[in-house]
């Protein structure tokens, strides 16, 4: 009988990058981040800046945005009183990846 395989580091982190995103607000996060670093290179902006613009509570948001911080897809800077989050670029580069090979998964071959 074959020994079952155990799941690779790759699909160990493309299922945390997934589940982090699964929530449409987590999508709108990283979204804004994006774009904040798009426009102004610095892509950070604090949770006080996107609560306006979407339609969850406070501490909904904050749970959102450490859902993504523990993925390593957004970074905290503290600059007392306010948290900054900003898109940790390495990590979001490697998630791109990750995604990318998933997509290019050559099928079974029979």
């Amino acid at each position: 009988m074959a020994q079952k395989q155990s799941f690779s580091e790759n699909q160990i982190q493309f299922a945390r990058i997934a589940k982090a995103l699964s929530h449409p607000a987590r999508v709108y996060i990283m979204e804004r981040l994006l774009a904040e670093n798009r426009c102004n290179g610095v892509g950070c902006c604090t949770s006080g800046e996107m609560i306006g613009d979407i339609p969850i509570a406070r501490s909904t948001l904050s749970q959102h945005l450490k859902e993504l911080k523990a993925a390593g897809l957004i970074q905290g800077e503290v600059e007392l009183p306010k948290i900054r989050y900003c898109v940790n670029l390495e990590n979001w580069t490697r998630a791109k990846m990750l995604l990318n090979q998933f997509e290019n998964t050559k099928p079974c071959q029979n």
